[in-house]
């Protein structure tokens, strides 16, 4: 595909997405249970890469199957941890613990890709981070601790699931294969959940809010899988911060949310460690 080559910055697009998703979930969270929306957001992703890879005679044929199963399985888990968290624990908290993933990515790093970040980005994923907790104020009471450990276990998962990403994307997979096996990994075992737990019956109204879910989901998660295929992938964490800042218009837009004048502060330290990140970092090499 022609597309422009904006290397980490493709984070940006997934992040306007995954805001969108954010929308459209909440939406759906009065009708749906948390695996039934997970269902449908990696139903949807999964049969448009089917699709699309036979209409163009894509193989979906992979020498990288236990790496692509790796990055599902974990990417799976901590979406379920990342779900249950929401359900236990105040929203904003649940979101920041998952926001932790970018910390757990610089972490690891050194041990999976061999790679020792340069302090500054270093600074702009702690940055980032104090201005995701300045922005959601999140709480954490001692009758909420497993679910808290959950939810940061889903930033862990998280981080590590986006090293998987860049080590596939270095070997050469490319974007539509990577979230391939992740959609289908999701569908299988969110299925599987729903079956044995619950299934609400969608109507038709329901339609439109469903194919929207997962065709942002897909969306963000194609533009995702190339920032960390192009891009350096502390700079891709970092901006990934700039989806609670685009959660957080929506929220002004949609439900009228107000934001107060030490939570736009938040909005601006979590976009200056964008811009350091950016900065800070020289060009990749070509592939």
């Amino acid at each position: 595909m022609n597309l422009p080559k904006l290397g980490s910055l493709w984070m940006l697009v997934a992040a306007f997405f995954f805001a969108i998703m954010g929308v459209l979930v909440k939406l759906g969270a009065q009708k749906f249970a948390s695996a039934e929306l997970v269902f449908y957001r990696s139903l949807f992703g999964l049969l448009l890469i089917v699709a699309v890879t036979h209409y163009r005679r894509l193989s979906l044929r992979t020498r990288l199957i236990n790496t692509h199963m790796k990055r599902g399985i974990l990417g799976f888990a901590s979406l379920i941890c990342f779900f249950f968290a929401i359900s236990e624990l105040p929203l904003a908290t649940a979101i920041t613990l998952n926001y932790t993933s970018p910390l757990f990515l610089a972490m690891a790093m050194p041990f999976m890709l061999h790679e020792k970040p340069r302090k500054i980005l270093l600074l702009a994923v702690v940055l980032g981070f104090i201005g995701v907790t300045l922005l959601l104020k999140p709480s954490l009471h001692m009758d909420e601790l497993i679910a808290g450990v959950i939810g940061l276990l889903s930033g862990a998962m998280a981080g590590i699931v986006y090293v998987h990403v860049t080590q596939l994307g270095r070997a050469g997979e490319p974007d539509w294969r990577t979230v391939f096996y992740f959609t289908l990994v999701c569908t299988i075992g969110s299925g599987l959940w729903m079956l044995c737990y619950h299934f609400t019956p969608p109507d038709w109204s329901d339609m439109p809010l469903l194919l929207g879910l997962g065709a942002s989901a897909t969306v963000a998660q194609l533009a995702l899988t190339r920032a960390y295929r192009t891009g350096s992938p502390l700079v891709v964490g970092s901006l990934a911060y700039s989806t609670v800042v685009l959660a957080s218009l929506f929220g002004i837009l949609v439900w009228q949310e107000t934001l107060s004048l030490d939570r736009w502060f938040a909005v601006g330290l979590i976009v200056l460690s964008g811009i350091i990140s950016v900065c800070a970092t020289p060009r990749p090499n070509k592939h």
